[in-house]
């Protein structure tokens, strides 16, 4: 297993959100905090996950669509959606999602690779699957999915 991983004595703490009817997590080392949705300021000439930018505390931060960074359909902004502001690749973003839906420990021996069969590739941005209960839960790797971005992109959305 990846010696990366950043866990506690009891597990490996997650943050768990919905993106349409699935469901995904990210490491809560990556978290600075989560905010209630509020309004973004478009910026032109943006990629199409970029939604825009949010002044936090003094400082311009672009928030990421998720869903379609991730090639999913566009998430529609809603009272239940949420901001996820994130400190990755050497970057403050914030990532809108549908609903934070869980903080968990959960046990790195839980953690199962992704499938690659029939198809199937992660493309490095999911490290596991997680089986809870009925539901699945895909891990993300936000230093894969934003490192992918060419130096500069997001900064100069902000």
């Amino acid at each position: 297993m990846n010696a990366s991983f950043k866990t506690s004595d009891s597990g490996l703490e997650i943050i768990a959100f919905m993106l349409h009817s699935q469901q995904f997590c990210v490491r809560t080392t990556s978290i600075r905090e989560i905010r209630g949705w509020a309004p973004v300021t478009p910026l032109p000439h943006t990629p199409p996950e970029v939604l825009g930018v949010m002044n936090l505390r003094g400082t311009v931060i672009p928030i990421v669509d998720l869903s379609v960074k991730l090639g999913l359909p566009q998430t529609a902004a809603s009272e239940r959606s949420a901001i996820v502001v994130t400190h990755v690749s050497a970057k403050t973003i914030g990532l809108m999602v549908d609903r934070v839906s869980d903080i968990l420990t959960v046990a790195i021996e839980d953690l199962q690779p992704v499938p690659v069969a029939a198809g199937i590739t992660s493309a490095g941005y999911a490290e596991g699957i997680f089986a809870r209960d009925k539901d699945m839960i895909c891990f993300l790797n936000l230093d894969a999915i934003f490192s992918a971005d060419t130096p500069g992109d997001l900064e100069e959305a902000a």
